[in-house]
């Protein structure tokens, strides 16, 4: 059987509905995602775009990444919540924040990008790639 994760914005206006597994979880220090989530991190599923769904309009806000590629952010236009990232490196792939699924089931995420860009105090007590 295969698994159907929903996340959904704050007002439940968007949807997305992602089929079977990400093909990883991770968490980003970049300054930017710092400011998208208003925490220190972000923490994200990655899946095929062919097995995401999404339900409702969004807007959507694009800029280029450190790496020179572009980022696309698709917002909720009634909340604003950030419902997906699409990257032109990747674009095969879909990035959803993880804290918009109710499902609690993901696995411990595999890496962790923007090291150098990471607060002191945080400290992560399982196995992932670390990367600077």
């Amino acid at each position: 059987m295969t698994v159907i994760r929903t996340a959904s914005c704050s007002c439940n206006l968007v949807t997305i509905r992602c089929k079977g597994d990400p093909i990883r979880t991770s968490i980003c220090h970049c300054f930017e995602c710092q400011k998208r989530t208003g925490s220190v991190f972000g923490v994200q599923a990655r899946y095929l775009a062919e097995n995401t769904i999404i339900d409702g309009d969004v807007i959507s806000y694009s800029r280029i990444a450190d790496s020179g590629n572009q980022v696309t952010y698709d917002f909720c236009p009634r909340c604003g919540t950030t419902m997906r990232l699409r990257l032109t490196s990747a674009p095969e792939a879909i990035i959803i924040p993880l804290g918009l699924f109710k499902e609690q089931d993901f696995s411990t995420p595999t890496f962790s990008v923007y090291e150098e860009r990471k607060r002191g105090w945080i400290k992560f007590d399982c196995e992932m790639d670390h990367f600077i």
